[in-house]
């Protein structure tokens, strides 16, 4: 450890900004969460930034770089933020360039989903792999794919969208005019929208803190056919989509993380067997169905990893 360089990983969610030290796959140092509502615009709550930043190096002095995962639509190459929409004022935000000028290290910006896939594939679950399409399970549904051992970005760094490809063509209506996205039905206020009315319906009152995934997993694992029968819907929605992943990339593996990811088993089993019902031979006999490694601090380890190897440096396991 003492040649090798550190980075600083932001994961910045809806409420709170979250910074760390990382080494390798360790996130080595935290520092206290950033509110995000506690600032009127970027500009303070980027100086807020760079203030535990500064903090962090006064106590590790071999950080080399700074990596970013950011909800919402990212330019890569660039570092702009286009929008975040739970966050005020964040509408075209070159925040690689403000957090360069403020520091001096070298920084990277991406979608916290490719934060995640990057940690997996380079640190965690999917080491070793060329092919992976990754899947991020919580509010919404986030992805990143890998081909070719190479991150897919897309013509405007919008790939791997995967929460947002449809399960029903004739289904409920998206954000953004899509129809049967997939986060409308499996993200975590929908399943636990879903398992209230279930539950409802079978004459059993549940309060809402009693139907979140975690709640439901417990249930499911505890036996209860209503709970079980819900998961088999979830691990169902989440095939369809991944099926079509696999029929269009051919992937090594499925990686699967987030708090929905959680439950284990009750998701994990249905969710493959519903998969290799709708893939043929070369698609699913050597398909890896994988949980993934890193938990909440997979968008530091994976921004930092992004911001060292921006920077020059090797990535080690």
């Amino acid at each position: 450890m003492p040649d090798t360089p550190l980075a600083i990983g932001v994961d910045f969610g809806g409420t709170s900004v979250k910074v760390g030290v990382v080494f390798r796959g360790n996130v080595i140092d935290h520092a206290p969460p950033i509110a995000t509502q506690d600032f009127e615009g970027p500009d303070e709550l980027i100086d807020a930034i760079v203030r535990v930043i500064e903090d962090l190096r006064s106590r590790h002095t071999r950080i080399a770089a700074i990596g970013v995962g950011m909800p919402g639509f990212v330019n890569f190459e660039k570092g702009i933020v286009y929008n975040l929409t739970n966050v005020r004022g964040w509408v075209e935000i070159p925040l690689k360039a403000r957090l360069e000028e403020k520091t001096g290290l070298p920084a990277v910006v991406d979608n916290d989903a490719n934060c995640m896939a990057y940690a997996e594939w380079k640190r965690g679950a999917g080491r070793g792999l060329n092919h992976l399409v990754c899947l991020t399970l919580g509010t919404g549904v986030g992805g990143g794919i890998i081909a070719n051992g190479q991150m897919i970005r897309g013509a405007r760094h919008g790939a791997g969208e995967i929460g947002q490809t449809s399960i029903d063509y004739q289904g409920r209506a998206g954000h953004y005019g899509n129809l049967g996205a997939l986060e409308d039905y499996i993200g975590n206020n929908e399943i636990t929208a879903t398992a209230s009315q279930a539950y409802h319906e079978a004459g059993i009152h549940k309060a809402a803190d009693e139907c979140t995934p975690a709640a439901l997993a417990s249930a499911a694992n505890g036996g209860d056919p209503i709970a079980l029968k819900l998961w088999d819907g979830i691990g169902e929605k989440l095939a369809c989509a991944v099926m079509n992943c696999c029929w269009l990339l051919n992937p090594e593996a499925i990686i699967l993380g987030g708090g929905v990811a959680r439950a284990g088993e009750v998701l994990f089993a249905p969710f493959t067997r519903y998969l290799h019902a709708q893939l043929s031979g070369p698609f699913k006999d050597h398909l890896m169905i994988l949980p993934a490694r890193f938990g909440n601090e997979a968008g530091m380890i994976g921004a930092a990893a992004l911001g060292l190897e921006a920077a020059g440096h090797t990535i080690e396991p």
